[in-house]
């Protein structure tokens, strides 16, 4: 497309003088001229032609003058509209006067053409980096909103309906809570039932963040969940998920996992522990007890491996709190973290609390630890309590 220049000048022989000696250019399509004599015609003709991006605007017009004009301009507030002023060579008040109110750059009378079309030239670079920018605002923007899409499709595919098994209310007790750390999140938790007796629980950590984990959270959820509710036990589900996501990763991603099943009948959990923080037993007594280390590696790091499985029996009255690192890795202005102490002093506090309230005492002590300081990691809490 042609850069659309305006003339505004009431001398008529300037219209000539342009067509003349710009010819080359209107010839290739490389430029377009347009005239108006004062600023009036010139605010008509800008109607009728919008994409018009350079004003050679003389000062000395009547009706509307060039620096009346010039602040019409400044008006409509567009950055890749540029105003070149010509004046005579001894109206310089008015052309500094011109420049302080925006003007992109002058030229006085006679005109050295040569050096407006070097003026020209500039404009329409200047021109060129205004629609650059305006372009990557706006895949920004785009952007920003296919986040925030993204953000709600992520939230809706996580359990968010407490309680899930309303009629295993009187057996069992789970809440969670997920929060991202920029717009969408690499954690996840869920929770599927197996059969009438086993329910089955997950809550994992993606590793970076952003959108590759988010898409790789989404996979990974979906592959454990499918394979989960089949009925197999932890640790061959994720030997299976392992064998699928390490065959697939890209730029070496992985995710720690702990995924359990629940006996609703016995209270016994039988898990598997992929590299994941280790929960912590509340006892009904008081008690908080942490599980051991994982001996597993993440899941979609390293194909073949052969996951081990466990079991820990829980009491009625007891509960198991899992999380992510963003718990015990959140840091304050002074770059501390909240630390295993500090959340083990939480859960001491809560041992006889209901699920949802475990869950949002985790969450109010770190929001109170790390104060106003950045949230640096996914924040993510899974409680399960056997009634």
């Amino acid at each position: 497309m042609p850069i659309k220049i305006l003339s505004v000048d009431d001398e008529m022989d300037l219209e000539l003088l342009l067509t003349q000696y710009f010819r080359r250019k209107i010839r290739k399509g490389e430029y377009e001229f347009v005239f108006a004599h004062n600023g009036l015609e010139a605010l008509t003709m800008m109607v009728k032609h919008p994409d018009i991006e350079i004003i050679l605007s003389d000062i000395n017009m009547p009706e509307m003058d060039g620096l009346t004009l010039l602040a019409k301009v400044n008006e409509m507030r567009n950055p890749a509209l540029k105003v070149i002023m010509v004046s005579a060579y001894g109206d310089m008040g008015n052309i500094r006067q011109a420049m302080n109110n925006g003007a992109f750059d002058f030229a006085t009378k006679p005109i050295d053409l040569d050096d407006l079309s070097v003026t020209i030239e500039k404009a329409i670079e200047q021109i060129e980096y205004v629609h650059q920018m305006q372009k990557e605002h706006s895949q920004l923007e785009s952007l920003k909103g296919d986040l925030a899409i993204a953000c709600e499709i992520q939230q809706a595919i996580l359990p968010r309906v407490f309680p899930p098994f309303p009629e295993d209310s009187d057996k069992l007790d789970i809440a969670a809570s997920m929060t991202p750390a920029k717009d969408v999140g690499g954690d996840f938790y869920d929770f599927f039932r197996i059969d009438d007796d086993r329910i089955g629980f997950v809550i994992a950590d993606v590793s970076g963040k952003g959108i590759p984990a988010a898409i790789f959270m989404a996979v990974s959820r979906t592959l454990i969940r499918a394979t989960g509710v089949r009925g197999g036990s932890p640790a061959d589900c994720l030997t299976y998920s392992n064998k699928l996501l390490a065959a697939e990763s890209v730029d070496c991603m992985f995710v720690t996992v702990f995924y359990g099943i629940f006996n609703l009948k016995t209270g016994e959990i039988s898990y598997c522990n992929a590299g994941h923080n280790p929960p912590y037993i509340l006892k009904r007594g008081g008690a908080v007890e942490v599980l051991p280390m994982s001996q597993d590696p993440m899941v979609g790091a390293i194909d073949g491996i052969e996951y081990h499985g466990a079991t820990l029996q829980l009491d009625h009255g007891d509960s198991l709190v899992m999380f992510t690192d963003g718990v015990t890795e959140a840091m304050n202005a002074q770059n501390e973290e909240f630390g295993e102490e500090r959340l083990e002093d939480t859960l001491a506090e809560v041992t006889m609390h209901n699920c949802q309230q475990i869950v949002e005492a985790i969450k109010v002590d770190v929001a109170a630890f790390v104060g106003d300081a950045e949230q640096s990691d996914d924040i993510t809490v899974l409680a399960l309590k056997r009634q």
